[in-house]
């Protein structure tokens, strides 16, 4: 049997405000291809479907026609919520879904329930543990006392493998949404963690064949039976040059076979630039970056005016700017300490140099002063 192991597709997720919809409903209905040339047999998702728990009509209608096509192919698609997700309302309609092949699993009460599955060696069991808030999970488990993630998955793999010690001869697939130790995170994920109280060892989820993790968003490998899929997308410029991947496990009569990466296509790479905006807008050297999500850090020394305008006329998809220059390591200190004893006039110059990175001309100072008046005679007569 041939699985396809991905998570974290965070549909309907932005950068820095812009919509991402497009991208990735490209790169998510390109997996229907995958499925296809590879022959796999089940997909399956391990959390994180949507970036937020009440999804947008835009991202459920991208999900439904992603899904479509992965079903179109005749696999089957297994999928649980992530920290991200509503579980319950992810979990919509799950009993009749699962009759046309699409199989969620959302209830914490029935994570020792797989999704079972047949081939020619025989029974394959697949079992979907949705995200455990741990507070609330060690309720549900009757996990009394204990605090954090680990313990919550602890009772959840206990269940699982007691399910599993009665299918004798059955091959196991876990789904989970964790931070396991030895996995390294990016700066995109959402922090699941109080003290550190979300780490939790790989030897939690001993006693499978192949363990599909989702949370973190680069692709890893923890042990030959234990990996992160990462994201499809790349949801931070941290991520620039990130290559993004699936995995593609084989189990055969006796577990696992053997696993390999599936290279994801990019449909808008991210690239940061640093320099003067002169530089940035005149250097041939960018012109690859020209149509790619772009984040520049400018360098000049007085900030310039309108730079994220004017770099959008070089580079359209421009989303995000720094000021690095000189001037912007003025600003040290609270806003308070820094007022604290200054006149209405001297205020108004500091926001001047704070923004421009050079101080008001005498002129500009009598301009200040004349509208700071005003104000003041206005106020005045009231």
């Amino acid at each position: 049997m041939r699985l396809l192991h991905t998570s974290d597709w965070h549909i309907g997720r932005t950068l820095h405000g812009t919509d991402l919809l497009a991208e990735q409903e490209e790169v998510l209905g390109g997996l229907a291809a995958v499925v296809a040339s590879e022959r796999v047999d089940v997909v399956v998702v391990a959390g994180d479907v949507y970036d937020r728990a009440v999804p947008s009509a835009d991202a459920t209608a991208v999900l439904d026609r992603v899904v479509g096509r992965l079903l179109g192919t005749g696999a089957r698609v297994v999928l649980t919520p992530g920290n991200h997700d509503s579980a319950r309302r992810l979990g919509t309609f799950s009993g009749l879904l699962s009759a046309a092949g699409l199989h969620v699993r959302a209830a914490t009460a029935r994570l020792d329930e797989p999704v079972l599955l047949a081939d020619e060696h025989g029974e394959v069991a697949v079992y979907g543990i949705p995200y455990l808030e741990p507070e609330v999970a060690r309720h549900e488990l009757g996990v009394p006392g204990a605090r954090g993630h680990e313990a919550v998955l602890r009772e959840a793999m206990d269940r699982v493998r007691a399910d599993l010690f009665l299918r004798p001869g059955a091959r196991s697939v876990v789904l989970a949404h964790a931070f396991v130790g030895g996995g390294v995170a990016s700066d995109s994920e959402r922090d699941i963690c109080v003290g550190g109280v979300d780490l939790v060892p790989g030897a939690v989820f001993d006693g499978v064949d192949y363990v599909a993790l989702g949370h973190l968003h680069r692709p890893q490998t923890l042990s030959p039976r234990m990996r992160y899929s990462g994201s499809p997308l790349a949801y931070s410029f941290g991520e620039a040059g990130q290559e993004k991947q699936a995995w593609l496990v084989d189990l055969d009569a006796t577990g696992l076979a053997g696993v390999r990466p599936v290279p994801l296509p990019t449909p808008r790479p991210l690239s940061v630039l640093t320099g003067t905006l002169d530089e940035l807008l005149a250097d041939p050297a960018h012109e690859a970056a020209e149509q790619h999500f772009v984040s520049a850090r400018l360098t000049d020394p007085a900030r310039p005016a309108d730079p994220m305008r004017r770099l959008q006329t070089r580079f359209p998809h421009c989303v995000h700017l720094d000021w690095t220059g000189a001037g912007a390591a003025t600003a040290g200190g609270s806003y308070q300490e820094r007022m604290r004893g200054r006149s209405a006039l001297e205020i108004a110059g500091e926001f001047v140099d704070a923004v421009r990175g050079v101080p008001a001309s005498a002129a500009e100072r009598e301009l200040l002063a004349r509208a700071l008046g005003a104000a003041d005679r206005e106020e005045a007569a009231r």
